[in-house]
């Protein structure tokens, strides 16, 4: 029994006389039928016990419903002077209590069910044993003082079961939120099959078929988290105040669409679904996408929709040589002119060349786009009909930021 389940005071105070010796020992021959009416009652009055009684949980229940009776007979046969009273030691009892309610727990069924048992053992105990005492001899006034005894004497038990299931669940929850924690720690950062396998297995989780990796606001965790399947995961995001969620089956384009829908009004990123062994890739991806696009405010990003800049990002110095070389033939122009032209050029690509969408979507008279194609047509020369050029075109006006032709070409 832990030391914060302990009373400072572990005593059970009795007023007495409580009951007379010949009433004790009519009470003790009756224990074993009670013991047994206790135990067959139990299963028959309490769903959750339906079939407890069958291998080692039900050996425990029996011995702790005659460790119970045995105790409340040693403090029912306590000598004590009229109106005098006597602190009676709880230790034992109560330590046994604390271990069924931890045991309980374990079995899986709730507080409320283990409280259920107490009143059903109590109320079948209080109809016999009252009984007995009646038959004994026992009167109005004594048999009330017993009743006292009886009910006060559960209260002190079921509270001490009660303390030891909530321990038990306090320490099984925190160890196995420590190893959902630690597997998560290993998606996340890649680890080998089996080490994934073993983590998962410690910490009964149910590998589902894929994971995907979702960067939202710590601030947003408890919303998200509430609508996701129970199996998701939570680890650190890669920036202070960003957790990262690997939410199992998201399903298909179908679930996809749900799963954003629930984002909105976090601030989220999404990855793509991934085997749940390779969460790493969804999770780098995602990252790689709120790189991408900054960190906004509100807003949620899903990483499908960001893959063309994804790879043209993929090498940036790359792209600043490609950039360099592929724009060079604007190098003379000056700074807005050269502006002018690519965001042309950009234009172009974007419309398939269709001269009236280019020039709505620049703001600017057909003519003109007709004029810096032409114009562009001449800085290019032969070179704008090669197949090479025109794909490393294609490749630097689809980049996500816009060229910093000054600093490229000059």
């Amino acid at each position: 029994m832990s030391d914060k389940s302990i009373d400072q005071d572990d005593s059970l105070q009795v007023s007495g006389p409580v009951l007379h010796a010949h009433v004790v020992e009519a009470l003790r021959g009756s224990l074993p039928r009670v013991g047994d009416d206790v135990v067959r009652a139990i299963p028959d009055q309490v769903p959750a016990y339906a079939s407890a009684l069958s291998g080692e949980m039900g050996a425990t229940i029996r011995e702790a419903v005659r460790q119970a009776l045995d105790g409340f007979l040693r403090l029912a046969s306590q000598e004590t002077g009229e109106g005098a009273q006597l602190a009676v030691p709880m230790t034992p009892v109560r330590e046994a209590a604390y271990a069924l309610g931890r045991g309980e727990a374990r079995s899986g069924r709730t507080a409320d069910a283990l409280l259920s048992a107490y009143r059903v053992g109590a109320r079948v105990s209080w109809h016999e044993l009252s009984a007995t005492a009646v038959t004994a001899g026992v009167g109005t006034l004594e048999l009330a003082r017993f009743a006292e005894l009886v009910f006060a004497y559960i209260d002190d038990l079921s509270a001490a079961s009660v303390a030891g299931h909530t321990d038990e669940l306090a320490a099984t929850g925190m160890l196995r939120e420590r190893q959902l924690r630690r597997l998560g720690a290993l998606l996340g950062r890649g680890a080998d099959e089996d080490a994934l396998r073993d983590a998962a297995q410690t910490a009964g989780w149910e590998p589902p078929d894929t994971l995907t990796a979702v960067l939202v606001g710590s601030a947003h965790v408890r919303t998200v988290l509430a609508q996701q399947d129970d199996r998701t995961l939570r680890l650190d995001g890669d920036e202070p105040g960003t957790t990262c969620l690997l939410v199992p089956d998201v399903g298909g384009a179908g679930g996809r669409r749900a799963l954003l829908a629930g984002l909105g009004g976090s601030r989220a990123t999404v990855g793509p679904e991934r085997p749940w062994q390779r969460a790493v890739d969804s999770r780098t991806r995602a990252e790689r996408v709120r790189t991408l696009v900054g960190v906004p405010g509100a807003g949620v990003h899903d990483a499908e929709d960001h893959l063309v800049e994804l790879v043209l990002t993929a090498d940036a110095e790359a792209l600043a040589d490609l950039t360099t070389r592929t724009l060079r033939p604007l190098r003379e122009e000056t700074a807005g002119s050269r502006e002018r032209l690519v965001a042309t050029m950009r234009a172009w690509w974007e419309h398939g060349g269709r001269r009236a969408e280019v020039a709505e979507a620049l703001h600017v008279h057909p003519q003109t786009v007709r004029y810096r194609m032409g114009r562009v047509r001449e800085l290019f020369g032969d070179a704008w009909e090669d197949p090479a050029v025109v794909r490393a075109l294609g490749v630097v006006l689809a980049a996500p930021v816009p060229a910093d032709v000054d600093a490229t070409v000059s």
